[in-house]
């Protein structure tokens, strides 16, 4: 049984990100692991999750606002890892890997926030 999930680019895109913080986290010091990794990690697993969450709802307005915190969660990925930069914890070059990632992300949720909306106007 395939979910339409699979079809939708931002939960897709989001599942990478993921995949790609966790990958970071593993330079992270030791004493980061129950703190910033913590947070880091909740917050990206936040995406693809309110991004599903919101799919399953019938509502538009319900999938709108699942999908605005998955675009907060987002920003708050983004804004750990430039702390996690800030702090050397992960290089500039880390990073840089990662932002085309988080803005492919936030690109494709924005897209979907924004159909949905329009659907609701007509």
């Amino acid at each position: 049984m395939e979910f339409q999930l699979n079809k939708l680019d931002c939960w897709n895109e989001s599942r990478k990100l993921a995949v790609n913080v966790y990958q970071l986290l593993k330079k992270f010091p030791i004493e980061e692991r129950y703190a910033l990794c913590d947070q880091l990690r909740r917050a990206v697993i936040s995406i693809s999750s309110n991004i599903a969450e919101g799919n399953g709802r019938i509502s538009t307005k319900e999938q709108i606002h699942f999908l605005e915190i998955a675009y907060g969660s987002i920003m708050e990925v983004y804004s750990q890892l430039q702390l996690a930069v800030d702090l050397g914890y992960i290089t500039d070059d880390d990073f840089n890997v990662v932002k085309p990632n988080i803005s492919n992300t936030s690109r494709l949720v924005s897209g979907l926030r924004a159909s949905k909306i329009a659907r609701l106007q007509h």
